[in-house]
């Protein structure tokens, strides 16, 4: 959509001011205290952008918009598109889930990487990114993108587990998001979220095509479900089920083809760019018990949720104006809030619903496919449906 002068100075005038509160206020979410549900609404609200695609800024064009909207297009849209989100949705927490950038055009990959994210870091909200395909297709390594990510202002990113100094990729790690402050959940993790790094390009000759997620990022991720699983279920406050988790990486799994219009919500505009083998990371995912969701980007012009043993694949669809698109077809944000129950004493408990929405980069940022992912009675009701006998 076309960002007009006056857009244009009240976006610089935002980013300014927003810049100076977060210097005032030392700028660095890292050291602050836990991500945390809300204690007036009992909310956690994430924003996943995928796939901005940044290059160089304003001399950068965007692909496959009309043709009345290429001459005022480029890379600021996508930031205009991110802080309207912001004000809109109000996240706690933005995950950005790779191709953050385009190395192929971003001229400097440090500069873009700057730009890219600084209506998070400008709006001082915590926010996480992994790596996608091309983020390293400039003058930096993948280590190298990771490296100064981590080291960006308000991030909450990590290049990867200190304790599992083999483990492959860069940018592996999970975060804990602690119950209401002062209620009994305060210090338990009650929505626990997984971010990987699902590669970029297979580097065994025999395998053509994209990256998958390894052995070694598997083993990590088993054994840190079943610390916080432990953590959660048998120390003081012990709860009677595991926190729900999520999962945050670029490329989809293979599973993700598994759906047809009948079986999900949203569209498939496009085949499922998986990686060509299946290294199994869903089974892994399903076996743990805890992920009621996982949540990709790579395929731009697919959008859409499917459930596959109880798990829920999802695409948030094409966020950037420098990616590719298809002409008509809105940009596309996803929202994920997790709520809180509501206990007798008119406090707040453990999570009891998984929600998602999807909101269109058009002029009322327009709500569409809201769905229930996980709720925590229909999760009881199928734990104690009988096995059949065959």
């Amino acid at each position: 959509m076309e960002i007009s002068n006056l857009r244009k100075l009240f976006l610089i005038l935002l980013f300014l001011s927003s810049f100076q509160l977060c210097k005032a206020f030392g700028g660095v979410v890292n050291s602050l205290a836990k991500l945390r549900f809300d204690g007036k609404t009992g909310e956690f609200r994430i924003l996943q952008v995928a796939d901005m695609h940044y290059g160089d800024g304003k001399t950068t064009p965007c692909e496959d918009v009309l043709p009345q909207q290429m001459s005022s297009c480029s890379d600021l849209n996508t930031t205009d598109y991110i802080f309207r989100m912001i004000h809109a949705e109000k996240p706690h927490l933005i995950v950005f889930t790779g191709d953050n950038i385009f190395g192929f055009d971003a001229t400097d990959p440090v500069k873009s990487m700057e730009a890219a994210f600084a209506p998070a870091i400008s709006s001082n909200i915590p926010w996480a990114a992994v790596l996608g395909n091309h983020d390293q297709e400039s003058t930096l390594s993948r280590e190298g993108v990771m490296k100064h990510i981590v080291g960006m202002k308000s991030t909450l990113s990590q290049l990867n587990p200190p304790d599992v100094p083999d483990i492959d990729g860069f940018g592996n790690y999970n975060l804990e998001v602690h119950g209401i402050e002062g209620s009994e959940l305060t210090n338990k993790s009650v929505l626990n979220l997984y971010f990987l790094d699902s590669g970029d390009y297979s580097t065994v000759p025999s395998i053509p095509g994209y990256g998958w997620i390894k052995p070694s990022q598997q083993f990590w991720f088993q054994r840190t479900s079943r610390k916080l699983k432990k953590t959660y279920m048998h120390t003081s406050n012990a709860m009677k089920a595991p926190a729900p988790g999520l999962a945050y990486f670029h490329i989809p799994l293979p599973e993700y083809a598994s759906f047809d219009s009948s079986n999900f919500t949203g569209v498939r505009q496009e085949g499922i760019s998986s990686a060509s083998i299946n290294s199994g990371f869903f089974t892994t995912m399903v076996e743990a018990g805890d992920v009621k969701a996982a949540f990709a980007g790579h395929d731009h012009l697919n959008d859409f949720c499917g459930k596959l043993m109880d798990i829920n694949l999802c695409y948030a669809g094409g966020f950037g104006y420098h990616a590719y698109g298809k002409a008509g077809w809105s940009r596309r944000a996803r929202m994920v809030v997790a709520s809180l129950e509501k206990t007798g004493k008119g406090g707040w408990g453990d999570v009891k619903s998984i929600k998602t929405w999807k909101r269109l980069d058009d002029e009322h940022l327009t709500t569409i496919d809201t769905q229930v992912l996980w709720s925590k009675r229909s999760a009881g009701a199928r734990r104690k449906k009988p096995i059949g006998h065959h």
